[in-house]
């Protein structure tokens, strides 16, 4: 696929990637960590992945402030304009409109790929082939289209889309949007083949999202648009302080996708997990003949099976017993849970921070 100059891509890294503590910390969140061990982290294999098709001026980061001087580390050779900073975290959806507003103001013809920074692809060259099929949808159209996964678990952490007919050529009208639903719920709905795992991955020109974010959040477009004279100027990150504070935080799902008429979703089988967690961590790593999962050079297992282990590089750690575990080591936490209870890991980093154990978080 040759590089296009009209598309885009805004890959969102402002997360703290809290599901994933106690490796993913508020100063060093997952996105910059190399958690599948490939010597590159996660924004790394991200922006490798979209320079195959979009040039590197045409790629934007929009991060928290806290984590400009990491997006630069890692990703050399961007400009300060192609770093936006976030002042507070107010979920995708004003990190959408902010993004989307400045490169409307750069090309009013311009196609974006919105993306997390933080997901593992596994078939890239599958990867490329469905972006450019959803580019190709959305040319000269007034739609929003979603990426779907098709699902191989009833996994209660994702999002999941439910598709109506086909529209054309393997893309769908977006019949409901449903978060997170309940164990038995989520095996009637993979039952049923016709819900998608969602991705956060969205293809759209930048004059469609930015009007559906002005009908359905009209706040948050108009908060933004009070900065529009202040972008890719000096006075920018001054001028979008108060605006964000403006702005309600809700996400882009929420906000817009759920309310919209004109949002299409596209099928997708490429080897996707959004690495939100440490069993979605544990599914993608190479496993042992009792289907242990290490991440660290001194582990020694012994009657246990079906485990997710990480540990410092030279600490010796010793299991003995545990099946379906999760042992996380760090070198100041030590976390010990089932792996069927890994959506309590958000919960206790709050409850840790309401007993003021914050040095942790």
């Amino acid at each position: 696929m040759t590089k296009q100059p009209k598309v885009y891509v805004a890959i969102m890294a402002g997360g703290i990637g809290s599901r994933f503590w106690p490796m993913s910390r508020t100063n060093r969140p997952k996105q910059f960590l190399d958690v599948l061990n490939t010597g590159q982290t996660l924004i790394q294999l991200t922006v490798e992945r979209y320079l195959k098709f979009c040039p590197l001026e045409n790629i934007y980061i929009v991060t928290n402030e806290d984590y400009v001087s990491l997006v630069k580390e890692q990703i050399p050779g961007l400009s300060d304009d192609q770093i936006l900073a976030e002042p507070v975290r107010r979920n995708t959806a004003p990190c959408i409109s902010y993004v989307s507003q400045k490169i409307y103001k750069k090309n009013p013809e311009a196609k974006i790929i919105v993306t997390p920074s933080d997901h593992l692809i596994l078939k890239e060259d599958k990867f490329v082939e469905a972006m450019k099929q959803g580019l190709a949808f959305i040319e000269n159209k007034d739609v929003l289209l979603t990426i779907g996964i098709k699902p191989t678990r009833p996994d209660t952490g994702y999002g999941y889309i439910q598709h109506d007919e086909e529209v054309e050529n393997k893309v769908y009208k977006v019949k409901a949007f449903t978060e997170k639903p309940e164990k038995e719920l989520a095996k009637t709905f993979i039952k049923s083949g016709d819900f998608l795992w969602n991705s956060g991955t969205f293809i759209w020109s930048a004059k469609a999202i930015n009007q559906a974010i002005a009908e359905h959040i009209p706040s948050v477009h108009e908060a933004i648009s009070s900065c529009i004279d202040d972008f890719f100027t000096a006075n920018e990150a001054k001028a979008i302080s108060p605006a964000y504070a403006q702005c309600t935080s809700i996400s882009i799902d929420y906000g817009v996708m759920e309310k919209a008429n004109n949002a299409y979703v596209l099928p997708a089988e490429f080897g996707w997990s959004d690495i939100g967690t440490w069993t979605s961590l544990y599914d993608v790593y190479d496993k042992d003949y009792l289907k242990n999962a290490v991440l660290g050079n001194q582990v020694q297992i012994f009657d246990g099976s079906d485990n997710m282990i990480v540990a410092p590089k030279d600490k010796l750690v010793v299991i003995n017993g545990l099946n379906d575990y999760c042992v996380i080591d760090t070198e100041d936490v030590l976390m010990i849970f089932k792996k069927d209870r890994e959506q309590e890991v958000k919960k206790i980093t709050s409850s840790l921070k309401t007993k003021k154990l914050d040095k942790y978080l």
